[in-house]
């Protein structure tokens, strides 16, 4: 298992550790837990964005070239 060090202001890491103190947490496993929910949650985000840029597509009026050049004037 590999690990990973961080540094944070000494006020961040005692409302961390406090916290995890009061919910009866382990440490590691609060902060490993943490930072995958965000990971996950930012890929389901990526993967919405592409979702809606697809449905976009299809309801998108295109434009071919020549019509833009009409339109210009050129």
């Amino acid at each position: 298992m590999g690990t990973i060090s961080l540094r944070m202001d000494e006020d961040d890491l005692n409302l961390i550790q406090e916290y995890v103190r009061i919910n009866n947490l382990n440490l590691s496993s609060f902060i490993r837990e943490t930072i995958l929910d965000k990971v996950e949650q930012d890929l389901e985000m990526d993967e919405e964005r592409i979702l809606q840029a697809r449905a976009r597509i299809k309801t998108e009026k295109i434009f071919d070239h020549t019509d833009v050049w009409n339109k210009l004037g050129v």
